[in-house]
C-alpha cells in the first residue's frame, strides 16, 4: 500500500511553483505616500515564527527576506520609514549547527521521487549557521521561532547554556543582547516609533501539531510548569500579552495587534483525508471476521459490565468495506482496556489485548495531521507484510487530533483573540483579524493581482511546505492585510504590494 501523499499528489506537476509574471508596480515616489497619524520612522515587529519568515519547516535566508515585516519596513519607505534590519541566516539551507553540532533540519524543497510522485523532502547539504556565533544588534526584527507568549518576556531564553535542557530559544540564542536578555527588552530597547506585535499561535499550536500530545494548562497560572505541546492557560496570556502591549505603547508609539487563526483550519490538519484506506471486498470482508467478536461480543459484554458506555462501545466499532476507509487508530482519551481484556470472561492474549486497549476507527470528526501522510499504508516490518499501518497496526495518537482536542484549542484562541481585540480598542491601535482572513482562505481563497490564494496544500500557493507557515506569496497578503489595518487606523496611505511577484514553493530533484 503506497504513501497516502500519493494519491493526494498525483495530480501536481512542478511548473506551478514557479514565479508568476511581474505585475506593473503602483507609483512609488517618495512623498506621494503618507504615514498619517502614524510614525514610521523606525519599525519593530515582535513575534515568534510567522513574524521571523519562517517557512518549509525551517528559518531561511530568503524567507526571511520575504517575512512580512520585512515586506512592510519596504512600503513603509515610501511614508518616511527607514532601514529595517534580520537577524539573516547565513545561508538558504536552513539548518542550525551548535559549536558544528547539527540541531535543527534543513528546509523542505518539492521533489519528485522514482516512481514520479511529487512531495516535501529535507533540503541536503550542511548548514552554515551557528547559534554559537553571536551576531550583533539591535535588530528591528525580533521574530522567535517556537516562542510562546510568555517565553518574550522571559530572562534567559536566549542564554545558550540553556538550549540543551530546553530553557532557551536557539533562534533567539543567535541575537539576544545579553544571556539575561527577555525578547521584548531588546524590542523595546530601541528607538523605535512604531510596532507590530504578533504572538499566541504557538501557544496552541504545538499541541495540535503533535495531535494532542500535551495538556490543556487552563487553570495553571504558573507556565514554568508547562510542556512544550501544552495549551497556555489564557489568563497567563492575557497577563504577559498585556504587559507586552503596555511596555511596546510606553514612549507614545502606535503599531498593529494581529489576532490568533484557527490553527485546523491550516493546510498540516486539511491535507490527509480521514477516509485514507482503500480496500477490496475480499480485505475488507476478512478484516470485517477478525473484528467479528470484538463488535459482537467484546464490546456489548464491557457496557453490560459497566466498565465503558454504549456510546463509547459505538465509538469503538470497527467496520470495513469494499472501498476507501477510515484507518484504526489509537486514541489515548479512551478508557485503556487492556488489563481488563486480559482477564475474565474475556481472556485475550496479551498482545491482542494491548491492540485492543484504546483502539476505535478515525472518523470524520478527527483531522489528520500531515505527517501521518509518512505512515499510513506503510509495513514496518519486512517481516510481516500484513502489518500494514491504518489496517492491522493502529495509527498512533499523535497524528489524529480528535474533536475534543479541536475544542480544547478553539476555545484557548477565541480567548486569546479577546484579549487582543479589546487591548487594540483601548489603546487605540490597528487590529488585524487573521482569524478571518484564514477562515476565507479555506472557504474558496482569497483573490490578489494575479489570481486567487487557498489553503490548499502546495496548490493554493498560500502556504509553504510544512503545512503551517506561509509562502513568500502568503506572507505578501499577510504584509497586505496589516498595511489596510494601519492605512484605516491611522489614515495613512501606504502602498500595498502585487502578491503575484512572489514566489510560492520551491522545487529540487537533488
Amino acid at each position: 500500500m503506497k504513501n497516502i501523499l500519493k494519491y493526494t499528489f498525483a495530480v501536481l506537476a512542478v511548473g506551478f511553483v514557479s514565479c508568476e509574471p511581474e505585475f506593473d508596480t503602483p507609483v512609488t515616489e517618495q512623498g506621494f505616500y503618507t504615514s498619517g497619524s502614524a510614525d514610521l520612522s523606525k519599525y519593530v515587529s515582535v513575534g515568534n515564527s510567522l513574524t521571523a519568515g519562517y517557512a518549509d519547516g525551517a528559518l531561511y535566508k530568503m524567507g526571511q527576506e520575504h517575512s512580512f515585516p520585512n515586506i512592510m519596513a519596504q512600503q513603509f519607505a515610501f511614508a518616511g520609514g527607514g532601514d529595517f534590519s534580520q537577524p539573516l541566516m547565513n545561508d538558504n539551507l536552513g539548518g542550525l549547527l551548535m559549536g558544528g553540532t547539527q540541531i535543527a533540519e534543513n528546509r523542505f524543497v518539492l521533489a519528485v521521487d522514482a516512481n514520479g510522485n511529487p512531495g516535501p523532502v529535507r533540503l541536503e547539504g550542511a548548514p552554515t549557521t551557528d547559534i554559537t556565533n553571536k551576531l550583533t544588534g539591535p535588530f528591528n526584527n525580533v521574530g522567535v521561532p517556537g516562542a510562546k507568549s510568555f517565553h518574550l518576556v522571559a530572562p534567559g531564553y536566549g542564554n545558550l547554556a540553556g538550549v540543551a535542557n530546553g530553557a532557551a530559544n536557539p533562534y533567539y540564542v543567535r541575537f539576544a543582547s545579553s544571556d539575561n536578555a527577555t525578547v521584548l527588552e531588546d524590542a523595546t530597547s530601541q528607538s523605535y516609533t512604531f510596532f507590530s506585535l504578533w504572538i499566541g499561535n504557538n501557544d496552541i499550536l504545538s499541541y495540535a501539531t503533535s495531535g494532542g500530545v500535551g495538556v490543556d494548562q487552563t487553570g495553571n497560572f504558573d507556565p514554568t510548569t508547562y510542556g512544550g505541546n501544552d495549551i497556555t492557560d489564557p489568563n497567563v496570556f492575557a497577563s504577559v500579552y498585556s504587559q507586552q502591549v503596555e511596555a511596546l505603547t510606553a514612549n507614545g508609539a502606535k503599531g498593529v495587534l494581529v489576532n490568533i487563526p484557527e490553527v485546523t483550519s491550516l493546510p498540516y490538519f486539511t491535507t490527509v483525508p480521514t477516509q485514507s484506506i482503500p480496500l477490496d471486498a475480499a480485505t475488507a470482508g476478512a478484516l470485517n471476521a477478525q473484528f467479528g467478536a470484538y463488535n459482537t461480543q467484546v464490546l456489548p459484554g464491557l457496557v453490560q459490565m459497566g466498565v465503558i458506555s454504549p456510546e463509547e462501545a459505538a465509538l469503538r466499532m470497527v467496520n470495513f468495506s469494499e472501498g476507501v476507509n477510515f484507518p484504526i487508530m489509537t486514541d489515548d482519551d479512551l478508557t485503556d482496556l487492556t488489563d481488563i481484556l486480559q482477564g475474565a470472561p474475556f481472556s485475550l492474549p496479551a498482545e491482542l489485548a494491548a491492540l485492543l486497549g484504546q483502539l476505535r476507527q478515525v472518523n470524520n470528526d478527527d483531522l489528520v495531521v500531515l505527517t501521518a501522510s509518512s505512515v499510513l499504508g506503510s509495513t514496518p516490518d519486512p517481516n510481516n507484510p500484513q502489518g500494514v499501518v491504518g489496517v492491522s497496526i493502529p495509527l498512533a495518537d499523535q497524528y489524529v487530533l480528535a474533536k475534543s482536542e479541536q475544542d480544547r484549542v478553539t476555545a484557548a484562541s477565541v480567548a486569546y483573540n479577546a484579549t487582543i481585540e479589546a487591548l487594540a480598542n483601548s489603546k487605540g491601535l490597528a487590529f488585524v483579524d487573521a482569524r478571518a482572513a484564514l477562515s476565507r482562505l479555506a472557504n474558496g481563497g482569497l483573490p490578489y493581482d494575479g489570481g486567487v490564494l487557498t489553503s490548499a496544500f502546495v496548490t493554493g500557493g498560500a502556504f509553504s511546505l510544512d503545512g503551517v507557515h506561509p509562502s513568500p506569496r502568503g506572507y505578501a497578503y499577510t504584509a497586505n492585510l496589516i498595511i489596510d489595518a494601519i492605512n484605516n487606523t491611522y489614515d495613512a496611505t501606504i502602498p500595498i504590494v502585487n502578491v503575484g511577484d512572489y514566489p510560492t514553493v520551491m522545487a529540487t530533484n537533488n
